[in-house]
């Protein structure tokens, strides 16, 4: 994969702007937006999938597959740092010398005229992003936003607003995040990841301390979080908003309960403000709380803007039911760290009742896989009661020697618990073959991992007697499948 470059600024007159990998959740949003602010694009990607075609539906030709040929006429290249080096459009690009801007750049240079309010984290990003914009849109604002997730009320993860609000999920992962002309920051976490980037943790907490001095409105941060309280005290200087259950939080988040969705209150400026989600987790009233604070921050009246906050209705593959099949129900998830699999199999455990959570899951980074692989099977032991891991989704990154989705699985200790099976025709077959009424399956992590949701339903409903099975646990005889 190439390395990121931001190096390269984005010209003041682009031309026609070609996105290589447009059907990205992220590279989608921008690019939809360089065509609503005006400018020819163009695109390639992989495979045609839902995103690539709402994009073609709006107007923007879109090759599959990467050849020299489809950037054209193109005049910039606009890029991510997941492309191979020997992409046909990079290198063609590079041999007409064209300008070849990463994405962080392009929307940086998109926003350069608006407030920003980015959002940053190693996890709880999206959906804090999310409540962000779907609270400013119930008060009457017309921000402009780019989501890292498609927010399920209004079916895309981008559009143009006629205010001078631009929200951003700010990705961390190659420092990008620094790249903003920053007004407010949120940072939900700094919890250490991708430190193949960052080559240690202390690096990754300048790298947020960086993000969070540069923002010329105020910051929100976590009052929770160790990393969050760990870099707190270097922001001097910093309007600082801290959020979450922390006794001395500004925000502060208390009379929590779960039992069906998650209801709290907000303790703030001497006030009680209670208020039920629809969406679960506590993880999510704390999304809410650093939300609430950003809303409040901007001037908003409290109980008008954790209302607004209370009418976010999730985001796709965040815990999204997918459907059910002979009394079982599939959901769909992004969870790709420990700490973001803890809090959705968390949220999972209120919905399951008497039911099993079963998790197929796929690990997402070769570095990641290998520095966590005791983090995550904890997790999985503590709230799962069957997982099934399959290979690593490895993005950016070559394989390494030696480490696979095994890694976790062998970890188990009980063969009863989970197993690592390498195809997912088989995974599906022995999810299908161990789940019974009343189970939830999540297909689990950051890669690919839902395209298999489809053929799961299908095995599903295909199945034979498994539902009627009584014993608790993964019946011995199917855990002794090809895979083993």
């Amino acid at each position: 994969m190439i390395k990121s470059d931001f190096s390269q600024t984005m010209p003041d007159q682009p031309g026609r702007v070609h996105f290589v990998g447009i059907g990205g959740a992220g590279m989608s949003g921008i690019a939809r937006l360089f065509a609503a602010a005006g400018f020819a694009v163009s695109g390639s990607d992989i495979r045609a999938t839902e995103t690539v075609e709402a994009l073609r539906a709006s107007g923007v030709p879109i090759a599959i597959g990467h050849d020299a040929g489809n950037i054209a006429d193109a005049d910039t290249l606009v890029v991510t740092g997941a492309i191979a080096e020997n992409n046909p459009e990079y290198l063609e690009a590079k041999r007409r010398g064209l300008p070849v801007v990463h994405r962080a750049r392009a929307l940086a240079w998109l926003t350069r005229n608006d407030r920003v309010v980015a959002v940053a984290g190693a996890h709880g990003k999206t959906t804090s992003s999310a409540m962000v914009i779907e609270a400013l849109l119930a008060l009457g604002a017309d921000p402009s936003f780019v989501n890292g997730g498609v927010i399920r009320s209004l079916g895309v993860s981008a559009e143009s607003g006629a205010d001078d609000l631009f929200v951003v999920e700010a990705d961390e992962s190659d420092g990008s995040f620094q790249l903003y002309t920053t007004t407010v920051a949120l940072i939900t976490n700094v919890d250490p990841d991708h430190l193949d980037h960052y080559g240690s943790a202390e690096a990754f907490d300048d790298a947020f301390v960086s993000f969070a001095r540069a923002a010329s409105g105020f910051v929100v941060i976590s009052s929770d979080d160790p990393g969050a309280v760990r870099i707190t005290p270097r922001l001097d200087g910093q309007a600082v908003v801290a959020f979450g259950e922390a006794a001395n939080a500004d925000v502060r988040v208390h009379s929590i309960t779960t039992a069906a969705g998650v209801s709290f209150t907000i303790a703030y400026r001497g006030q009680d403000y209670p208020v039920t989600l629809r969406v679960p987790g506590l993880h999510n009233a704390l999304n809410a709380a650093g939300a609430f604070a950003v809303l409040t921050g901007l001037g908003y009246e409290p109980r008008a803007a954790l209302d607004a906050v209370a009418t976010f209705g999730g985001t796709e593959r965040r815990f999204e039911f997918r459907g059910e099949a002979r009394g079982v129900s599939v959901y769909d998830d992004f969870a790709h760290h420990p700490t973001e699999v803890r809090a959705a199999l968390t949220a999972a455990r209120g919905a399951a009742a008497d039911g099993r959570l079963i998790v197929l899951f796929q690990p997402h980074l070769y570095s990641r896989t290998r520095m966590l692989a005791d983090d995550f099977a904890a997790v999985f032991r503590d709230l799962a009661e069957y997982t099934v891991v399959v290979p690593i989704y490895g993005a950016r990154q070559d394989p390494e020697p030696g480490v696979t989705g095994e890694l976790i699985s062998s970890r188990f200790h009980d063969a009863t618990r989970g197993t690592y099976i390498e195809g997912w025709d088989d995974a599906v077959a022995h999810v299908a073959s161990i789940a019974r009424t009343g189970d939830i399956v999540i297909p689990m992590g950051g890669g690919d991992i839902y395209l298999v949701i489809p053929r799961l339903l299908e095995a599903l409903a295909n199945g034979s007697g498994a539902a009627d099975r009584t014993a608790e646990g993964a019946p011995a005889a199917d855990t002794t499948d090809s895979a083993q």
